[in-house]
């Protein structure tokens, strides 16, 4: 199935132009042109996208709250959202990666760079696509977004989620701090790196009796290593 993006931005010029150089990769793209209008389509059982680029400030519906309520849906929470928009402090992009969005870019931008970000996040999201993770005590359902350990239902965040996953694609390999701010934040993520250990040590803490899988390799980063 040919894969689809839907860009929500206002400002018809930046709209046209990203859909342009889409459409010459093979992409199918629809435009919204405001946040309400943006989160039917992507509610539109008949056309979900692949991927949504998301403006920030639009006129009703802001791109916070599309955002957000997308991500509140069991239906679009695992459609890649990457934002962007004119907020360029850090801030605003720790509050949009936390927000739920798989990236973050900052106008004026580069369209080549975009449609590369845009190819990147599809490829990670098919390659993460694998059906689940076992051993004697976790179990991870990848598609449904579940972990169960030692049979109880561990809740995880998304960003939990993506860190555990990050951490699971890895396996008994050592995931550098760097790489795990990468996969999970996005590539272009400058914060500090005790964000990243504070969401580690909230990782730790819900999984209880399976949080000896996410082992510390001073110096350098994590390693998640299974219950065997």
């Amino acid at each position: 199935m040919q894969q689809s993006i839907l860009i929500i931005e206002d400002d018809p010029d930046i709209a046209e132009s990203v859909r342009y150089n889409l459409q010459r990769e093979g992409l199918v793209v629809n435009i919204a042109q405001s946040g309400e209008q943006g989160f039917k389509m992507a509610t539109d059982p008949k056309r979900t996208p692949s991927l949504i680029v998301l403006d920030l400030m639009l006129p009703g519906m802001n791109g916070s709250e599309v955002c957000e309520r997308l991500r509140r849906k069991p239906e679009t929470e695992k459609i890649p959202i990457i934002i962007l928009t004119a907020k360029a402090s850090e801030s605003d992009k720790i509050a949009g990666l936390d927000l739920g969005a798989d990236d973050y870019m900052t106008k004026p931008f580069s369209v080549k760079e975009l449609t590369a970000r845009i190819r990147a996040v599809l490829r990670r999201t098919s390659e993460d696509a694998s059906p689940s993770y076992s051993d004697e005590k976790l179990f991870i359902d990848f598609a449904d977004v579940r972990v169960i350990c030692a049979g109880d239902e561990v809740k995880l965040t998304r960003k939990e989620f993506a860190l555990l996953a990050a951490l699971v694609k890895n396996h008994n390999r050592v995931a550098t701090r760097q790489k795990l701010l990468d996969d999970v934040w996005g590539y272009d993520y400058y914060g500090d790196t005790r964000t990243l250990d504070v969401h580690v040590r909230r990782l730790r803490q819900k999984l209880g009796l399976c949080s000896t899988t996410i082992e510390t390799v001073v110096g350098v980063g994590y390693r998640f290593t299974g219950n065997y």
